[in-house]
């Protein structure tokens, strides 16, 4: 099995502005660390260019991404432990504040190619029905046998002690 992953973001400027311009200017080099960061299988291309972006047919701020993984390690360590990162924490300058969930993973066989309206429709459920083997998240997160993992609370450090990388990272992706 595989892990497909989208993630929805909603522009606070037209891509072409002056505010979207650092986002942007990074996305060929982002979209290349990803396809070679190990675990990688596939991910959805809005067009030939290089940065070219997939943008929901029915609100153009709204920019998607749908990408397919080995397992949650090789997305997790592209996502949190690559140069992503500090692009992920200026998320701010660029999108809104989601109040909904904004990402959500499942498992597919692999060879498989998820659709755009597939990953649509298990975000939609992850909104509506919470978390669970067929819709979930790098904190709820679900094992193709369906069996829960661990989620991100019960990894957190005790008060005081040093958080590590990892427990920051889901720390401010809880945050939102």
């Amino acid at each position: 099995m595989h892990l497909a992953e989208l993630n929805v973001a909603q522009m606070i400027a037209p891509l072409d502005s002056p505010v979207m311009a650092d986002f942007v200017a990074d996305l060929e080099r982002i979209n290349l660390l990803a396809e070679s960061a190990p675990g990688f299988v596939w991910r959805l291309k809005g067009g030939d260019g290089p940065t070219d972006v997939v943008e929901d047919y029915l609100d153009d701020s709204l920019l998607v991404n749908i990408s397919v993984w080995e397992s949650r390690e090789s997305l997790w360590n592209f996502t949190y432990r690559s140069a992503h990162l500090p692009i992920m924490k200026r998320r701010r300058e660029w999108f809104r504040h989601l109040r909904d969930p904004y990402m959500v993973m499942w498992w597919i066989p692999e060879g498989t190619i998820p659709t755009l309206a597939e990953a649509m429709d298990r975000l939609r459920r992850l909104r509506e029905e919470g978390p669970g083997p067929e819709a979930f998240t790098f904190r709820d997160f679900y094992e193709p046998s369906g069996e829960r993992r661990l989620d991100a609370a019960d990894r957190r450090p005790a008060p005081g002690a040093v958080a590590t990388a990892e427990q920051e990272a889901l720390a401010e992706q809880a945050a939102g």
